[in-house]
Order: structure tokens, then C-alpha cells, then sequence
């Protein structure tokens, strides 16, 4: 079964670091896009940060010189490090990956379980 699995999360104060890590496992393929997005009670889910497959990367505004996106193909897993956290930042944060998982078919979307992120001020 294919499955993507988040780690690192926490409670942190703000000012603070974390850094994610997800990992994909099963019977995969190819990974395209992995990315992360994250979810604050009562708000939508949004995105946090994108890289390709070749590592271009692209991040929200509000996270932009703080949060910096990686990813290790050989290990099939995409990290999120977490600088400067702010209040503002505490939110469930889900991994998300374009994966191939059939020798014919395309990429389709996996998401993590999520992860819980707390700072406080």
C-alpha cells in the first residue's frame, strides 16, 4: 500500500525551528511534485511549499525567507525546515506527493496524515 508518512511536528516557541520530514513508501514508481500545505482550525487547507521532481521550489508569501522545501529522491522523501516560527504558523501541516504507482497509469495525489505544528508566543 502506498502510503505517505509525516514526522516532526511539535510544540515550539515562537522564534523557534522544526523541521518535517515524509517519506513515501510502497510500490511507487515515480515521484513527481512533492509539497507541503497546512491547516489552522476553522481555516481552509493552504498551501505551504512545492518542489519539482528536479527541485525548483515555490513557497506562500507568508512563509518566504523563513521555510525552506527539500527532498531526497533516492530516499523517496521531502522535508520542510521551519525557521523563525511564528504564532501564526501553528496549523495541522500535510505532505503531499504526485506519485506513480502503476507502470501505465499517471501521477496521482497521496497526502500525508498530517502532522500538528504548535508555536506559542
Amino acid at each position: 500500500q502506498v502510503q505517505l508518512v509525516e514526522s516532526g511536528g511539535g510544540l515550539v516557541q515562537a522564534g523557534g525551528s522544526l523541521r518535517l520530514s515524509c517519506a513515501a513508501s510502497g510500490r511507487i514508481f515515480s515521484i513527481n511534485a512533492m509539497g507541503w500545505y497546512r491547516q489552522a482550525p476553522g481555516k481552509q487547507r493552504e498551501l505551504v511549499a512545492t518542489i519539482t521532481k528536479s527541485g525548483s521550489t515555490d513557497y506562500a508569501d507568508s512563509v518566504k525567507g523563513r521555510f525552506t522545501i527539500s527532498r531526497d529522491n533516492a530516499k523517496n522523501t521531502v522535508y520542510l525546515q521551519m525557521n523563525s516560527l511564528k504564532p501564526e504558523d501553528t496549523a495541522v501541516y500535510y505532505c503531499n506527493a504526485a506519485m506513480v504507482t502503476t507502470p501505465w497509469g499517471g501521477p496521482n495525489p497521496y497526502w500525508g496524515q498530517g502532522t500538528q505544528v504548535t508555536v506559542s508566543s
